[in-house]
C-alpha cells in the first residue's frame, strides 16, 4: 500500500443516489452513480422506503461497474470507506452493510465517512490536482442539508457554523416547483423557467437576516417563511384571475434563495478572517448561484473554488477521497460494529 496514495473504494447511499467510486490518493479512477430519482417522481420527493429499496437493487452492479471502470479488483483496494450519516436512516444502512460485507470478505480496514464532509473532500480530486487551501469556509447545498462550516483540517477539525432551521435550499427548491406545477426534483425545473424570467418582479422574504434575527441566527438559514410567500402569492394571483407569471416567480425565488445563501456565507468568511469560500452539494448545479457566487467572491475578496461538476450531487468518490486521507494520515479504521446514524454531526469526520 502507498502510504500517500492508498486506493479505497467508496459507498454513498444516504437518500436517492448509490454511488460507488474509487480513488488512489486524490486521483478519481471510478465514480459510478446509480439514481432512483425517476421511481420518486411519481410521489413529489423521495420515499425513504422505495429509496432503501433501490439500493439493494442497485449495489452490486453499481459496486461491478465502478471496478471495471478503476481497472482494479477487489483484492487491490487498501480500505474501502462508506457514509454513515447523516442521512435517510434505511437508505444509510444498506450502504453501512454493503462496505461491512466488503471488508469483512476481503480483510480491508472499513472507514465510517460523514457525508457533509465528503462533499468538502470532493473539492480534492479536480483534474488539475490543484490542492484545497486551508482554512475554508464551506457551503453545502443540497435536497437535505444547507450548511455552512469552517474547515481547518478536511479529517481532523470541522466545525459547524450554521444550518438550516427548517427547510433545506433543496427542499425549498422542490415544494416552490410543485406550487408553479413544475415537475419534480425542483431545482433544475426553476432553473430552466427562471431563465426567462425577471429576478427582481417580486421582493420575495430573505429570511434570518433581520438584525434581530443575525444576532441569534447569523449563519443558520430558514427557507420555510420564503416558500409560504410564494404560495400566497400564487394564490392572491389566481384568486384575482391572473396567469401566474412562471418564469417571474421562479426568477425571483431563486434570486431571494441565492441571496441569502451567499450573504451568509461572506458573512462568514469576514467574521472568520477567512478568503476562501468552497460550493458543495447539488443545488450548486444552479446556474444563477454559481454565477453571483463568482461575482459577489470576486467583489469582496474571496478565492471561490466548485468541485467539479459530476461530484458536486452525492457520490461515492468524495466518500473515498475522504477514506483515502483518513487512510494517508495514519487514522485508525472504524469499528465493524459501526452504525449508520441519521443525525450524524459534521464535526464528526470519522465514525
Amino acid at each position: 500500500m502507498s502510504a500517500t496514495e492508498p486506493l479505497v473504494l467508496g459507498i454513498e447511499t444516504s437518500c436517492d443516489e448509490t454511488g460507488v467510486g474509487i480513488v488512489r490518493g486524490t486521483t478519481l479512477l471510478a465514480n459510478v452513480i446509480a439514481s432512483s430519482m425517476d421511481e420518486h417522481a411519481r410521489y413529489g420527493g423521495v420515499v425513504p422506503e422505495v429509496a432503501a429499496r433501490a439500493h439493494l437493487e442497485a449495489m452490486t452492479p453499481t459496486l461491478q461497474q465502478a471496478l471495471a471502470q478503476a481497472g482494479v479488483t477487489l483484492d487491490e483496494l487498501d480500505a474501502v470507506a462508506v457514509t454513515a450519516g447523516p442521512g435517510l436512516a434505511g437508505a444509510l444502512m444498506v450502504g453501512v452493510g454493503a462496505a461491512k460485507a466488503l471488508a469483512v470478505a476481503t480483510g480491508k480496514p472499513l472507514y465510517g465517512v460523514n457525508h457533509l464532509v465528503g462533499h468538502v473532500g470532493a473539492d480534492v480530486l479536480r483534474p488539475d490536482g490543484s490542492e484545497i487551501d486551508l482554512p475554508t469556509v464551506a457551503l453545502l447545498v443540497s435536497g437535505g442539508h444547507t450548511s455552512l462550516l469552517l474547515v481547518r483540517d478536511l479529517v481532523g477539525d470541522v466545525e459547524l457554523l450554521g444550518e438550516t432551521i427548517d427547510d433545506a435550499a433543496g427542499e425549498a427548491f422542490d415544494k416552490v416547483a410543485r406550487l408553479l406545477g413544475l415537475p419534480y426534483p425542483g431545482g433544475p425545473q426553476i432553473d430552466r423557467a427562471a431563465a426567462d424570467g425577471d429576478p427582481t418582479a417580486i421582493r420575495f422574504p430573505r429570511g434570518l437576516t433581520l438584525p434581530k434575527d443575525m444576532a441569534a441566527h447569523r449563519y443558520d438559514f430558514s427557507f420555510s417563511g420564503l416558500k409560504t410567500a410564494v404560495a400566497r402569492w400564487v394564490e392572491r394571483c389566481r384568486d384575482e384571475g391572473r396567469e401566474v407569471p412562471v418564469a417571474d416567480v421562479a426568477a425571483s425565488f431563486r434570486e431571494a434563495v441565492v441571496d441569502v445563501l451567499l450573504t451568509k456565507a461572506l458573512n462568514a468568511c469576514r467574521d472568520t478572517g477567512v478568503d476562501r469560500l468552497l460550493l458543495g452539494g447539488g443545488v450548486v448545479a444552479n446556474a444563477r448561484l454559481r454565477q453571483v457566487a463568482e461575482e459577489r467572491c470576486a467583489a469582496a475578496g474571496v478565492a471561490l473554488r466548485i468541485p467539479p461538476f459530476d461530484l458536486c450531487t452525492d457520490n461515492g468518490a468524495m466518500i473515498a477521497a475522504v477514506g483515502a486521507r483518513l487512510v494517508a494520515e495514519g487514522h485508525a479504521p472504524s469499528d465493524l460494529g459501526i452504525a449508520a446514524d441519521s443525525t450524524l454531526p459534521v464535526t464528526t469526520v470519522q465514525v
